[in-house]
């Protein structure tokens, strides 16, 4: 349409009548609205591109600090973070192949300043410059291109975009209050001051992609500073390849993470002990799978060149493992202990992993906890002793923690068992490798890393404390360790 025709087709809009006044379009949009033409298929579908590679570099970048990063609730906002960006990598890829023929080019660069202002967010120095530079630059500029496609595509003849384009928006939204409240708590002045020039070169290179001038992505105004070019920034950080790093890191409220000191499945399956007290236990258990995500982000990170989905899957699986961990959190103020101080939560699980086996033998390890967990003997007994303990918030939490490993399960049959002779083989598999993680447990204690200190009783006599209880002489003298026993009660044939 030339500009005196779309005006007359504007007019022509105003005027029409629905039945009886009812919503124009079902609510889509006004008919002055749909008489627009809209972006293009090809423009449509070359800006979903641009948006699934931002979603996916982001979903990297979080399953890549995820291991490294020390505070706890960073770790957990990184897994929920990755799940909201698989997500959104799903749905952009399904809507790209309802308008294109294979090879769809999903796996291509859109543009080289993408590929550069990415490597350079992976490659920040600090937390502080990883927070800025994702909740400052990466996700409101990703943020601002979803709300300008949305505008853009035709309300009602690419309504299945615009749909796709609003989801996205609303997750991107929840990453960003998140974010940008974890950044007024934890950046000081001097560490943005020490991030600017990573997040300047960030913006010029987003800026060169887009074709448009640089704009502050958070304040609205223009760069004073920056003179736009055709050509790209130089590289800052990512100068250096950026290497995944699997040592696990947690702040100070982990003071004792080589403690190996209380065995709690010894604990959880001993009949005689009450079930009041193995809900404690339980809440431990449940905290101590933040090692979860940290070995399964290794995973992810060092499995380059397969099919989406798998990652899709896999992150589903860490995100839901770090919602464990969280639980065990919730259980514990639940119950008036302080878990920092009274509970010794360590990540020798993540650490034996991450670094004595390879990413398929992690994932055997992982596969082969699974289906221990699905017996009587596993997460529904785990949510009976709730039940016996009278504690519904527990109950709460197994039931769908159990729910959750159903789910599990099925994963690890997609993308473990898949790949292997048999499902017996499989599971023997997990086991070998397993037995082939040395624990540690004299030499962390020669080295000084850790005493093994029995924190059960004093955890316990402050539960009992802080619900008028008193306690039972036999639950405070507890004291099982994990020295000759894995966390499947099998032996260990082998300690360092």
């Amino acid at each position: 349409m030339n500009s005196s025709s779309t005006e007359r087709a504007r007019q022509h809009a105003a005027q029409y009548q629905t039945y009886r006044g009812l919503p124009p379009l079902l609510g889509l949009s006004s008919f002055v609205e749909a008489v627009e033409p809209g972006m293009s298929v090809e423009e449509s579908v070359d800006a979903l591109k641009r948006h699934h590679y931002a979603f996916r570099r982001l979903h990297h970048v979080f399953i890549a600090r995820l291991t490294s990063e020390p505070i706890f609730e960073l770790k957990m906002a990184f897994s929920y973070h990755a799940w909201l960006c698989a997500v959104q990598v799903s749905a952009l890829r399904a809507r790209v192949g309802e308008m294109r023929e294979p090879p769809l080019g999903l796996e291509k660069v859109p543009h080289p300043g993408l590929e550069l202002a990415f490597d350079e967010l992976l490659s920040a120095a600090t937390t502080e410059e990883l927070l800025l530079g994702l909740y400052e630059v990466a996700l409101p500029t990703l943020q601002a291109r979803l709300e300008q496609h949305y505008r853009r595509a035709h309300p009602l003849a690419d309504q299945p975009t615009r749909r796709l384009l609003s989801a996205a928006n609303a997750d991107v939204q929840e990453q960003l209050d998140y974010g940008l409240r974890a950044i007024s708590c934890l950046v000081e002045p001097e560490a943005r001051g020490a991030a600017m020039e990573t997040l300047t070169t960030m913006r010029a290179a987003l800026a060169v992609a887009d074709h448009r001038p640089l704009i502050d992505a958070v304040a609205g105004t223009p760069e004073s500073n920056f003179v736009e070019s055709s050509g790209l920034p130089p590289r800052h950080r990512s100068k250096t390849p950026w290497k995944f790093d699997g040592q696990p890191r947690r702040d100070e409220r982990f003071p004792d993470p080589y403690n190996m000191g209380v065995n709690a499945e010894v604990f959880l399956y001993e009949p005689s002990l009450p079930a009041e007290a193995k809900v404690l236990m339980m809440f431990y258990k449940r905290i101590r799978e933040i090692d979860v995500p940290e070995m399964m982000a290794s995973i992810l990170a060092e499995t380059p060149g397969k099919p989406w989905a798998y990652y899709h899957d896999m992150t589903r699986q860490l995100w839901d493992e770090a919602r464990h961990a969280m639980m065990g959190e919730v259980g514990f103020a639940s119950v008036g202990i302080d878990w920092a101080k009274n509970v010794m939560v360590n990540f020798t699980w993540s650490l034996g992993l991450n670094t004595q086996l390879t990413a398929k033998e992690r994932h055997a390890v992982l596969y082969f906890i699974e289906q221990g967990l699905m017996p009587k003997t596993g997460k529904r007994h785990e949510w009976e002793v709730s039940l016996r303990a009278a504690n519904p918030l527990a109950a709460t939490f197994q039931d769908f923690d159990w729910a959750d490993e159903v789910l599990h399960a099925r994963v690890g049959r997609d993308w473990y068992v898949s790949d292997m002779p048999s499902p017996s083989a499989a599971v023997a598999y997990g086991d070998e490798c397993w037995s082939k993680v040395l624990i540690g447990w004299k030499s962390w204690k020669d080295q000084g890393l850790t005493a093994h200190r029995n924190w059960w009783p004093g955890a316990y006599r402050e539960y009992c404390a802080s619900n008028g209880l008193e306690p039972d002489p036999t639950v405070a003298a507890f004291q099982v360790t994990y020295e000759s026993t894995r966390a499947d009660l099998k032996d260990i044939s082998a300690s360092a």
